[in-house]
Parts: structure tokens; C-alpha cells; sequence
């Protein structure tokens, strides 16, 4: 998920920090002020109720009639093509589990696929929804076409293919309905012209606008646009050179290297290990280079984890409650654009930024905002530590952090509210997100079926598209043999 045009939230940001500060002057607003305890559950129990949460999350906010799933809830947004990716996967999850019965799945990816073949595509700024297949990054919740100048994105489009294609593999019955629905699946995916969005060599670019053409970079590794490369890679009509693979691995060796005592291919925010990994599984298959280093991605989002980890217990900033409990950090919201003096030394904080942990530490964003998500979308890395890290937030925060959908996107226990008042001290117990997104919820249920059953990942085996890609980007091993 790129960064890119999350313009459109900052004055609900804005507008979220000032609620928050007049609720610490006495407002209704209790989340600030107090710290409710939740039932106690075991780890197992927690997961299966963060799960069956968060897939109604997904199944409430969407728009049932075109599959629109907005970027966050509660505050009004647009729809995100990502989310709506996530939530065509998590479909597929409420049937496994009997929260939806298949026929109910079906009609709803149905309708999703349906409009997605019949929203405009062309040229044009404004009263289209996507170009060359690809789609822009928000669409307008009621008409469906472009939220604003957001941009056509290589990165959200792969995501939203994504969870079109596990639909298409997993709804495999002969009946007429379903026959359709896989048709329409390869439809969507074949018509993405990959080629396209190669504007400047073998690099595949992050988007384009009509109003400005081609933004100015393409996606290079590490970070969480491989599974652009295998989509583009593995295509059946219209498919990159090898040489698109070459390019992304190219900046490999400046990012290898030591991060809190791991060794690793480093990728700061953890989003970056996930997003490909909630599909594909990468065990046991290793491409050129990560082949060379004797080990592969499934094992190096591990590493990431564990210096994640480390980095929480060394606590070099000396946040408020991180510890080797409490620790994860990745693209989230956050309490606002805001200056403090924390604990002697003055410190900025933002609202939705990507945090994370670098091998030059000068490059880490870190404000003290930690993201559920971090933790428990790795679950299948390293579930000795992500399970204890998932049951001490619920149990030290409560609904602070756990509410009707789920943990919601992000915390921060050491803002200072007080900073914005004049006059008197209020107190200070921290900051806690009221909002959930669609691109962190879509994580979070995701890994915890991979965990559980590995639905997602027996999927993506059997995918004509991804088995292609990978063999193109020169993986070998594990089920490709």
C-alpha cells in the first residue's frame, strides 16, 4: 500500500485530535481517560474473536450491492480498491468458518466482480474508474468512480486482483453460478495490462494521473509491491519481461543487513513483510538472490519480527509501555501532526504515517504509536512472541484498544493531551485510534487463517497466474517443485 493521496483524512485527523482534547476537558469521550477491562479470553479464544470481528468488519462496512469497501469506519471515507481486496478475501473466510453460508459469499463476490467489469475505465479525470485495467487508489462510495485526484495504483490494484483471484479458486463448483464468477475472476485479472505501467524501462511504476501521466518512481525491493511483481510476472495476456524481477532485486544488497542483532533483508514498517504473504506462501521457495543468503521470505518476515521485538525491549527513545510484550510498528494512524517534550527531549508526532524500523536507524519513524496490526498480521512468523503480544494489549488496554470490529487501528501510550491545553494539566493517559482500515483489518484476518488452516496460502498453490510469476522470477523449491 502506498502512501501516496491519503490527503483526503487529514482534517479528520485534525478533527479527531480536537474531539479528543475537549474530552480530556471534561467531554464524553471516556476512551481517553480510562482504561475498561475487556472479558478475560485464552490466546486461542482471543484470536478466534479477533477473527470472527474483524470479518464483520468487512462484511458490515461494505457496500453490499457493489463490493465498496471504504478505507476506514467509522468516520465517512471513500472506498479503498485495497480493502475491497481484503474484503473479497475475507469472504472466503466467513464461509469456511459458517458466519455466511457459500451461497451468501458467492452473491456478494458476485457483485463485487460484476461492478468492477462495468465501471467505466478510460482516460478521463473525472466519471471513470479505472484505465488499462487498473484501477484508482479511492473510488466515491456512491457513484463509484475516482475520489478526487487520487492516483491509478499498480500496488492497490494487485491488492483488490488478489482477493479477486483467491475468489476464483476457491469458489470452484460446477454449477452455473460459480462457473460464471471464475470466469469473470480471470476476466478482471487478464485485462490488467501490466506493460502498460511500465513507463520508464523494466520497472513497473506506482501510478499515474490523467491530470500529471506516470509518477516518478517505480517500485523497487524490498517493500510490499513483489506481489505486483508476481501478478505482472505470471500473467496470461499481458505479462513483463524477466527483466522487471532483475530491476526489483537490484536494490537488494543495500537493504541486507543487521537490525537489532537480525540478520536480514530489512523492510522497516511490517506491513511491507505482510501484504505479499497474506496470499502467497512463500515457504520453502527462494528466488537468486535470497537463495544465495540460505533462507527465504517466509523466514526473513520471521527475522523482521524478532528485530521488531528487540528493538521494543531496547526502548531507545523510552516510549511509555514498549516492551517485549508490547511492540509493533507499521504504516498506521496516529494522534495527529503535533510537537512534545517527552521526557526531556522534544519529539514529533504525526497522524497516518508509515512507522517502522530501519537498517539506518537516521530513517526510523518511531512517535510511540504502536499498531495491533504489526503483531498479529505476522502470527505465522513467530507465534511465540505475536500470541503473548496480541493477549497483553487486550488485557493492559481493554477496549481502549479492542472494540466491536476488533482491535482498532492504533495506540499511543505516551502522547501528552495536555500539551494543547492552556492553563491547567488534564492529564495525560495516552492516546487511543477510535477508527479501523480496511488495509490493516485485512491482515489481521487473513494471517490468522494462514495460522490456523493455511486457506489462503493452498490457494495460491494452485494459481496458474502466481505459479507463473514466481517460476518467472526465478523461485524454485517448496510447492513450485
Amino acid at each position: 500500500m502506498s502512501l501516496i493521496n491519503r490527503r483526503y483524512f487529514i482534517q479528520s485527523v485534525a478533527a479527531t485530535v480536537a474531539a479528543t482534547v475537549a474530552a480530556c476537558n471534561g467531554g464524553t469521550n471516556a476512551r481517553v481517560v480510562t482504561l475498561p477491562t475487556l472479558p478475560a479470553l485464552t490466546p486461542d479464544q482471543l484470536l478466534a474473536e479477533t477473527q470472527r470481528r474483524t470479518f464483520n468488519y468487512f462484511w458490515q462496512t461494505t457496500e453490499t450491492a457493489r463490493g465498496l469497501a471504504p478505507d476506514l469506519a467509522p468516520d465517512a471515507a471513500p472506498a479503498s480498491i485495497a480493502a475491497m481486496g481484503f474484503a473479497l478475501t475475507a469472504i472466503l473466510i466467513g464461509v469456511e468458518k459458517g458466519w455466511i453460508t457459500r451461497a451468501q459469499g458467492a452473491e456478494r463476490v458476485m457483485n463485487t466482480l460484476v461492478f468492477l467489469r462495468d465501471a467505466p475505465q478510460g482516460p478521463d479525470a473525472i466519471g471513470c474508474s479505472g484505465y488499462h485495467g487498473f484501477y484508482y487508489h479511492f473510488l466515491d462510495m456512491q457513484s463509484g468512480m475516482r475520489f478526487r485526484d487520487s492516483e491509478l495504483s499498480s500496488q492497490d490494484t494487485a491488492l483488490l486482483i488478489m482477493g479477486v483471484r483467491c475468489c476464483g479458486q476457491y469458489f470452484d463448483g460446477a454449477d452455473a453460478g460459480e462457473t460464471a464468477l471464475r470466469t469473470l475472476a480471470d476476466t478482471l485479472s487478464e485485462r490488467v495490462e501490466w506493460p502498460w505501467m511500465q513507463n520508464a524501462g523494466p520497472g513497473i511504476c506506482m501510478g499515474w494521473r490523467p491530470e500529471t501521466g506516470f509518477l516518478s518512481m517505480d517500485w523497487r525491493g524490498y517493500n510490499e509491491a513483489m506481489i505486483v511483481y508476481l501478478l505482472a510476472l505470471g500473467s496470461a495476456t499481458h505479462p513483463v519481461g524477466t527483466d522487471a524481477w532483475a530491476l526489483w532485486t537490484s536494490s537488494y544488497p543495500q537493504s541486507w543487513g543487521t537490525v537489532q542483532g537480525v540478520e536480514m533483508l530489512t523492510g522497516g514498517p511490517l506491513f511491507w513483510h505482510q501484504f505479499t504473504q497474506c496470499w502467497v506462501d512463500m515457504r520453502g521457495i527462494r528466488d537468486a538472490y535470497m537463495g544465495q543468503k540460505g533462507l527465504d521470505y517466509f523466514e526473513n518476515s520471521r527475522r523482521a519480527v524478532l528485530s521488531q521485538r528487540a528493538y521494543a525491549i531496547a526502548n531507545p527513545l523510552g516510549w511509555r509501555d514498549y516492551s517485549a510484550d508490547i511492540w509493533g510498528l507499521s504504516a498506521s494512524d496516529g494522534p495527529g501532526s503535533a510537537t512534545q517534550n517527552y521526557r526531556g527531549a522534544v519529539h514529533s508526532f504525526l497522524g497516518y504515517a508509515a512507522r517502522g524500523v530501519n537498517l539506518n536507524s537516521a530513517n526510523n519513524y518511531d512517535d510511540g504509536t504502536l499498531t495491533p496490526m504489526a503483531a498479529i498480521g505476522s502470527l505465522p512468523f513467530a507465534p511465540d512472541l505475536v500470541m503473548p503480544a496480541a493477549s497483553a494489549m487486550y488485557q493492559r488496554y481493554g477496549s481502549a484498544v479492542f472494540g466491536k470490529y476488533g482491535f482498532l487501528d492504533s495506540f499511543n501510550p505516551s502522547f501528552q493531551y495536555d500539551t494543547f491545553q492552556s492553563g491547567h494539566r488534564v492529564g495525560s493517559l495516552g492516546w487511543f485510534d477510535t477508527r479501523y482500515y480496511g488495509i490493516n483489518q485485512g491482515p489481521i484476518i487473513a494471517m490468522i487463517e494462514n495460522f490456523r488452516s493455511g486457506l489462503l496460502w493452498r490457494l495460491s498453490r494452485v494459481d496458474p497466474v502466481l505459479r507463473r510469476g514466481s517460476q518467472r522470477a526465478g523461485f524454485t523449491g517448496g510447492w513450485l517443485g
